[in-house]
């Protein structure tokens, strides 16, 4: 009788499992993390003219290792038929899928935090727009993250690449009712404000945001739906100067994010004089 635990899965299939992530910022966060179950990583063989030891390369394989995942270094040709068209930078990582928290975590964070700041996505759908705000997110100290169940991106391989990781360190909630979830957070006296190029919004620098707040970005094309948009507190808009109509939802989303640290750092410095 063999010693090994049979699982009753092929083993073609056990080696599709879970999702490759790549690039070596996003495949070192993910391990650092420690939040997903890794299967294996590959590195890509070291070139004739290998330098100095790679001290992230280094540790993303230790990580790996200790998390019990299987290690190879292959040909970078591997790498490139597995990854087609992806910058891996010579790095992937089979992992389990993202892990998504509950949105009752989310209010739960929330109401232990007076100023606790929370990014709801309207069915944003461009992957790379997703991982540029939840790359900005985690640099400004979100709370938590919220998205729509259908018709908007998910925390794909894609996302966390151009998130350059950070995905995997935030608290990330999928709902099925988006204006139900604001209504939820309104519970916990955060206040909810609607990004918008609507000439009647205020500007977004004269919303107060220094207390519990939810900042709303719409969809690439549609901008904010409209019960989302109902369901707002406050719609605020950014200046337009140029010949342009709307900034990137990425971009926009991050200087709103921004403006909320800015009011709070302001009042901490007035509080301190």
């Amino acid at each position: 009788m063999g010693s090994g635990v049979k699982t009753g899965v092929h083993p073609k299939a056990e080696r599709e499992r879970g999702e490759w992530l790549y690039g070596r910022r996003p495949v070192l966060e993910a391990l650092r993390a420690g939040r997903r179950h890794h299967y294996e990583l590959w590195l890509a063989e070291a070139g004739p003219r290998r330098g100095a030891p790679d001290a992230e390369l280094a540790e993303a394989r230790d990580r790996a290792l200790n998390a019990g995942a299987a290690f190879r270094t292959v040909p970078r040709t591997e790498l490139d038929t597995l990854l087609p068209d992806a910058h891996h930078q010579g790095v992937a990582l089979r992992s389990g899928s993202f892990p998504y928290h509950g949105f009752d975590q989310i209010l739960h964070a929330v109401r232990q935090d007076a100023r606790a700041l929370v990014l709801l996505l309207d069915h944003l759908e461009d992957p790379q727009n997703l991982g540029a705000l939840l790359r900005t997110a985690d640099a400004a100290g979100v709370t938590g993250v919220v998205l729509p169940n259908d018709r908007a991106a998910e925390v794909t391989a894609a996302a966390v690449r151009a998130s350059a990781g950070a995905s995997e360190h935030l608290r990330v909630a999928r709902v099925v009712n988006l204006p139900r979830a604001i209504e939820e957070l309104k519970t916990c006296e955060c206040w909810i404000t609607g990004l918008d190029m609507d000439a009647e919004a205020r500007l977004y620098t004269e919303v107060d945001f220094k207390g519990r707040c939810g900042i709303v970005v719409g969809n690439e094309g549609s901008g904010l739906g409209r019960l989302v948009r109902e369901h707002c507190d406050f719609v605020a808009r950014l200046p337009m100067r140029g010949h342009v109509a709307s900034l990137n939802a990425s971009v926009a989303g991050a200087l709103v994010l921004y403006e909320v640290l800015r009011q709070r750092n302001a009042a901490e410095m007035n509080v301190r004089r």
